[in-house]
């Protein structure tokens, strides 16, 4: 007959095994100063033999701290998010910090995230958004260490990190222009949509075609139900199939630009020679794409350890909140796909 599962020791187990009581045990364990070298020995001696595992969570949750912070991100099927998740984490490792992920993207509204997180005895939050709206702004007035990677929300208390989308944009259609591209389409947003980020984007590429004089043409810009490559594919056989004139392509992710460059290639376009694409966010597939996709950067670990250090500074040297915003560089990052040329390096 098979054994029956042994459950671990408890702190009861290591009390009657040391002939002390819980509360003994627990000041040993707790560093307790007023315990005697006898009773500590006889204690730690137990400890050892049960294989007794102290319960840091539960410690930490009675003083007052857990030492895990919340991440909520829409989801980790996307490339970003999922890089992004792991920048977090490795940034709150670095400190002693665990992490819990929260996907929000499940219907509800996606503030809610910040409630139903706050019932894990979380004791800060780094929350990213598809979207921060109006109606977000008294769900973002919490009592605890909060940051939103987003666009900033007028009215609200909170501290934001976020950068300069429409810049970002703008500095990657100017590249597509300054290479003579001037059929430029754009990928993934809706001109009257609710994604602010997205709105920034577009105003970016908007701003650009201005600057050098050239009609924006709105069959070129096309809209998408999600930023993923399938959705990144349609919309570029969408512009195919409209017989829309097309040289340059600015997607407002690399996810939509990686189906973009897939699409038109099945469709016996080359990428760049027929039509040169630019993503956003530079996640690590983008680097090895064929061609290898140009795209702007903001740079996740800069951004990871710029959102853990605030919630840190409250934490743990009582820095009052920072309502406010942080604002994080980006970097064009020119490849294949825009037709840089590589220039192979001496043997």
């Amino acid at each position: 007959m098979a054994q029956g599962h042994r459950s671990p020791p408890t702190m009861s187990d290591v009390a009657a095994l040391a002939g002390v009581s819980k509360k003994t045990v627990s000041n040993v364990l707790s560093g307790y100063e007023h315990v005697s070298a006898r009773t500590h020995d006889r204690v730690m001696a137990a400890v050892d033999e049960l294989g007794y595992e102290l319960n840091v969570s539960a410690r930490n949750f009675r003083a007052g701290r857990s030492r895990v912070l919340g991440l909520a991100v829409p989801e980790l099927r996307q490339a970003y998010f999922a890089e992004l998740a792991d920048a977090v984490i490795r940034a709150a490792g670095a400190v002693g910090y665990t992490v819990l992920i929260e996907q929000t993207a499940s219907g509800e509204r996606e503030s809610d995230a910040i409630t139903r997180m706050r019932e894990h005895s979380i004791d800060g939050i780094i929350y990213s958004p598809l979207a921060v709206r109006e109606s977000d702004v008294e769900a973002l007035e919490v009592k605890f260490p909060l940051v939103v990677l987003g666009e900033p929300l007028a009215g609200s208390g909170a501290t934001f990190i976020t950068m300069s989308n429409a810049a970002a944009v703008r500095d990657a259609t100017e590249h597509l222009l300054s290479a003579g591209r001037t059929a430029i389409a754009f990928l993934g947003a809706e001109p009257d949509g609710p994604v602010r980020t997205a709105l920034e984007r577009l105003r970016g590429y908007r701003e650009a075609l201005a600057a050098h004089g050239i009609p924006l043409v709105s069959e070129r810009i096309v809209s998408t139900a999600l930023w993923h490559r399938a959705d990144g594919a349609e919309a570029a056989r969408r512009l195919l199939a409209a017989g829309v004139t097309v040289d340059g392509i600015v997607c407002c992710n690399d996810a939509l630009a990686l189906g973009a460059m897939s699409a038109l290639q099945l469709a016996g376009r080359d990428v760049p020679g027929d039509v040169a694409v630019v993503g956003f966010d530079d996640i690590e597939e983008s680097a090895y794409a064929t061609p290898a996709l140009t795209t702007v950067s903001a740079d996740l670990d800069r951004v990871a350890a710029t959102a853990v250090g605030l919630l840190v500074a409250q934490l743990e040297e009582g820095a009052a909140p920072s309502p406010g915003i942080v604002e994080s560089p980006h970097a064009l990052l020119v490849r294949a796909s825009s037709g840089a040329v590589v220039v192979p390096s001496a043997s």
